[in-house]
C-alpha cells in the first residue's frame, strides 16, 4: 500500500455500494467544512447508554492509511455539556495495523461514558465524534524484531 487514506463500511452493514437512484443507508465519515481537520462519524443504528456506563458505539466503519500514520478519535465539543457523553479514554487511538484484523474487521468504535443520571440515546445518524490523520516518526534506534504483529481488535496489543 501506497499513501492512500480511505474510510470503508465494514461487512456486518451490508453491500453499500452506490446505486444510482437508491440513497445509501449509513454514511461514510465526511468533513464538515472545507477546512476542517477532522471527518464526522455518524452513528449507523440508534444506541442507549446508561448512566456512569461505558459502551463501545461502533461506527460501522474501517480505516485504511499508511504504516506512518494513526487515526485520532476526538469527542465533539457539544457532546459533554448537551449530550452528557465523554470519550472514557480521552482520546481515541487507531493504528494502521487494526484494518482488518481478525477480532472486528478494523471497526471504529468510540469509547463514550455517560456522566449523567440519566440514559442517554444516541439516534441513528447522528454525529458520534471526529476521526484526524496524524503523520508520526520512528525512534531510529528502536528495534521492533520481537514485537508480534496485531491479530485483534481492542486491546489485543500486549494485554
Amino acid at each position: 500500500m501506497d499513501n492512500e487514506i480511505r474510510f470503508e463500511f465494514v461487512s456486518r452493514l451490508g453491500d453499500q455500494t452506490p446505486v444510482e437512484g437508491k440513497v445509501n443507508e449509513y454514511k461514510l465519515p465526511q468533513k464538515g467544512s472545507k477546512k476542517a481537520a477532522g471527518y464526522d462519524f455518524f452513528n449507523p443504528e440508534e444506541i442507549e447508554i446508561q448512566p456512569n456506563e461505558i459502551k463501545y458505539v461502533k461506527t460501522g466503519v474501517k480505516a485504511l492509511f499508511p504504516d506512518n500514520v494513526a487515526l485520532l478519535l476526538l469527542n465533539r465539543s457539544s457532546n459533554p455539556k448537551k449530550k452528557g457523553l465523554i470519550l472514557a479514554n480521552g482520546v481515541g487511538l487507531v493504528d494502521a495495523d487494526y484494518y482488518n484484523n481478525e477480532d472486528n474487521e478494523g471497526e471504529i468504535a468510540f469509547a463514550f461514558m455517560n456522566i449523567t443520571q440519566n440514559p442517554i440515546i444516541i439516534q441513528k445518524g447522528e454525529k458520534l465524534g471526529q476521526g484526524m490523520f496524524i503523520e508520526y516518526k520512528d525512534v531510529t534506534n528502536y528495534n521492533d524484531e520481537e514485537i508480534e504483529e496485531r491479530k485483534g481488535g481492542f486491546g489485543s496489543t500486549n494485554g
